[in-house]
């Protein structure tokens, strides 16, 4: 009689607790996530913190949080987290009065792209799981993926030569308020290049070392369509010409910006679900690399004019040095390319091999 009055009582307090649980058992409980980085570039690994924290004198036998991430980016195995499909993951913990958790997860960043972890359903139930409380939380976490850079043997022929080529080819011009170094003085020398502090600290005269600004002001235009008859949007697995060509013209950007030059770029794709094009002029600053990575990001592989319709649009702009990558070539777009060189800009068209990451100059 005795054990049949426990084990009743033992019932009767399982039930009470998973009834508590059942309406009480997501109150005091927090959850947040974070990612390591507000911005990583293709290919990076980074991690994802995930904090729980139980602020009440109650255990929670189990806690399942649950949210559906997109596959690019990509968790790594670990313990308590189970991955369905590389879309459905779900973490488990078991909360003792008090405790915080922290959990890390591994993140590799595969592809280009702006992303959030959005929602997230949690769930705290008793051990039977027979008593059960859900809630849905939302999470801001956003992270920014840039495109991949490219290393000078991994570029493409013969853009590796390009940028190069622009500052040695293009009218360079000496600018007195930039200041690249100070050395000894040399006949012919002119005088208002004296440093003087230098030149009283060691007794010998010395001059400033100017540097260059350079006329080139690098647009870069990427082509959303794969050949000259496309109407409709490119299906996921026709997508990764375009993302080789985002990576060339983001490579190309950055490298102009780091020899001094100004860099912007074009496409007939739009940022995100705005409807123009995305057209960014060339400028420069410390800011720059940043801006354009951002936009980079952004930008959604959905063509919002026909390639041809869309260099039209550019008529209107002069005095820039235009690197067109495209996947194929046509009397049509050549022709308009006339159109931008007798506008007074200079025009560079790459032809970009879908197969071997190859361009070839046009």
């Amino acid at each position: 009689m005795n054990i049949l009055i426990v084990v009743l009582v033992f019932f009767l307090l399982c039930i009470g607790y998973g009834k508590i649980l059942e309406k009480f058992g997501l109150h005091g409980l927090a959850c947040t996530r974070a990612f390591s980085a507000r911005s990583f570039f293709e290919g990076e690994e980074g991690e994802l913190v995930e904090v729980i924290s139980n602020d009440r004198p109650v255990l929670i036998p189990w806690l399942r949080v649950e949210s559906r991430i997109s596959h690019h980016l990509r968790f790594g195995r670990q313990e308590n987290l189970d991955i369905s499909g590389s879309i459905y993951h779900k973490s488990l913990f078991i909360l003792m009065p008090y405790q915080r958790i922290t959990r890390r997860h591994r993140v590799k960043f595969a592809h280009r792209g702006a992303f959030d972890i959005g929602n997230a359903t949690l769930t705290v139930g008793d051990v039977s799981g027979m008593f059960q409380c859900t809630r849905t939380q939302r999470f801001n976490a956003p992270v920014l993926v840039y495109p991949r850079i490219l290393e000078d043997e991994d570029l493409p022929m013969p853009l590796s030569r390009l940028i190069g080529e622009a500052i040695v080819q293009r009218q360079l011009l000496r600018d007195p308020f930039l200041v690249n170094n100070i050395r000894a003085y040399l006949p012919g020398d002119p005088v208002r290049d004296i440093h003087w502090p230098a030149t009283a600290r060691t007794g010998e005269l010395h001059v400033r070392v100017h540097d260059f600004s350079a006329q080139t002001r690098l647009m870069v235009v990427i082509n959303a369509q794969i050949k000259e008859n496309q109407w409709a949007d490119l299906m996921n697995y026709e997508q990764d010409a375009i993302e080789h060509e985002i990576s060339v013209a983001a490579t190309l950007c950055l490298k102009a910006l780091r020899c001094g030059l100004t860099a912007g770029f074009c496409s007939n794709m739009r940022l995100d679900d705005r409807e123009e094009s995305v057209v960014m002029l060339p400028s420069g600053g410390e800011a720059r690399e940043e801006e354009l990575l951002t936009a980079f990001a952004h930008l959604n592989v959905s063509r919002t004019l026909h390639f041809n319709t869309f260099l039209e649009t550019l008529y209107a702009l002069s005095g820039l040095d235009f690197v067109v990558l495209s996947c194929y070539d046509s009397p049509a777009i050549q022709a308009r390319l006339e159109g931008l060189r007798q506008r007074g800009n200079t025009v560079n068209f790459f032809l970009m091999d879908r197969d071997t990451e190859v361009a070839h100059e046009a």
